[in-house]
């Protein structure tokens, strides 16, 4: 871990050689990459790390942040020292898991307590009582979102009432709040650069998406100090360098952005109404809306794609999300054993998967059914594992009940899947 207030370096000012690269660090929910490209973005050297699931009660996940700073820290310094060293590196961009919730101490910069993961249903009581206000319009309005556990806003209340003291640390400026690419970005640069995209503001359910502002009523309403916020930047733009003890010399750190809007980036969905679909450990669809925040009427999510510089045009997009798509294949591998090699994971989409029972006899599974949902429960089709009565997932067409009646996917082993990463982009019209 770097000292935290160690100076800054002089930036390395020389032009980018046709030789240099861009290092870009994704850090997903179940594993860690880095890949290099070169300027024609072709990646040149990449590697891959996964990392622990926690599983703390019936739908709480949880990540240690220890392991996620390491595990980006290893691999990126793996792939750093197969392109030949620091000097290839012109500058480093960050996408990471959204609305993952992390809190730590501004002095040592130690997490006060394991990341809430975005999946996690521990905040369901307290936004089931901010609905129960009639505030959704209120939300809606402003964020484009719906109360959810699903966002980052509510995870930090908890945190900070979860131990006694540190919600009065948290208000005298003493704990600072990040999604991930937050804290990456304040332990690569040594606490010195504590700031966000807007793509990942955006997923707060505290920051105004039409006025580019976090909202101090908001704030009120979910119980979040206005201390612990880090500062909103453009998505593309420098926000800071590298401490020299990272990498040996100081890299730019020029981007942020959520995964899932760095992926309909990186699709190439640049017009209005143009999509992309990614299957990862969950399955999303972004549309790009252009210069207008469409309101849906059939709750998907209305969020920021990105911001490409301080000041100019913000990039709107319609959500639809589903949280378990590669993640069943994962619980179907590791909490079933139903199968060690998964090189056919195509197939699992359009098939049965038969996993034998010890003693005899066989359960039958649909691996398609929890990606979809089921067709028919007791439950409302909206709920997922974890929610509580009333809650609904926000951006759901139908349910995402895992197989087995709820059972987690995986087993804490931290296995990736095959699934992460496939995109499908497609044009289509707006939402009516």
């Amino acid at each position: 871990m770097p000292a935290w207030n160690s100076a800054s370096p002089v930036a390395d000012a020389a032009a980018v050689s046709d030789d240099r690269l861009i290092l870009a660090l994704d850090e997903g929910t179940t594993s860690t990459r880095a890949i290099a490209f070169g300027r024609d973005g072709r990646p040149v050297a990449s590697a891959q790390r996964a990392f622990e699931q926690r599983y703390p009660s019936p739908g709480h996940v949880t990540h240690d942040p220890e392991a996620i700073w390491e595990s980006q820290l290893n691999i990126a310094r793996e792939v750093i020292a197969a392109v030949g060293g620091p000097e290839r590196i012109a500058a480093i961009g960050i996408t990471n898991q959204r609305e993952t919730t992390l809190v730590w101490d501004r002095a040592t910069g130690a997490a006060v307590a394991d990341a809430i993961v975005w999946q996690s249903r521990i905040t369901a009581p307290a936004c089931e009582a901010l609905r129960a206000r009639g505030l959704e319009p209120l939300f809606r309005e402003r964020t484009g979102l719906p109360p959810d556990a699903y966002f980052s806003g509510p995870k930090i209340a908890h945190i900070l009432d979860a131990r006694a003291g540190l919600r009065r640390r948290a208000e005298r400026g003493e704990l600072a709040f990040g999604t991930v690419d937050t804290f990456l970005a304040w332990r690569l640069t040594g606490g010195r650069a504590h700031v966000t995209d807007v793509s990942n503001a955006s997923r707060t359910l505290l920051f105004d998406i039409h006025r580019l502002r976090w909202d101090p009523e908001l704030l009120g309403l979910v119980g979040v100090p206005a201390a612990v916020l880090p500062t909103v930047v453009p998505t593309s733009g420098l926000i800071g360098e590298t401490d020299t003890s990272i990498f040996g010399r100081s890299i730019p750190i020029a981007a942020l952005a959520g995964d899932q809007q760095a992926a309909t980036f990186g699709q190439a969905c640049f017009e209005p109404g143009d999509a992309k679909t990614t299957y990862g450990t969950g399955a999303f669809l972004l549309l790009n809306t252009g210069s207008e925040a469409v309101a849906s009427k059939n709750r998907l999510l209305t969020t920021i794609g990105w911001q490409l510089e301080p000041g100019g045009p913000v990039t709107y997009a319609l959500e639809g999300s589903v949280f378990v798509a590669g993640a069943a294949i994962q619980w179907l591998r590791d909490g079933l054993q139903a199968g060690r090699d998964f090189g056919g994971h195509r197939r699992a989409g359009g098939e049965r998967a038969r996993h034998r029972r010890p003693g005899g006899g066989s359960r039958l599974h649909r691996p398609r059914r929890a990606v979809l949902g089921p067709r028919r429960s007791g439950r409302d089709p909206r709920h997922h594992p974890g929610h509580g009565a009333g809650s609904h997932c926000p951006g759901h067409a139908r349910g995402d009940r895992r197989p087995g009646g709820g059972r987690r996917p995986g087993d804490g082993s931290g296995q990736g899947t095959a699934f992460e990463g496939t995109p499908r982009r497609r044009r289509c019209g707006q939402e009516r």
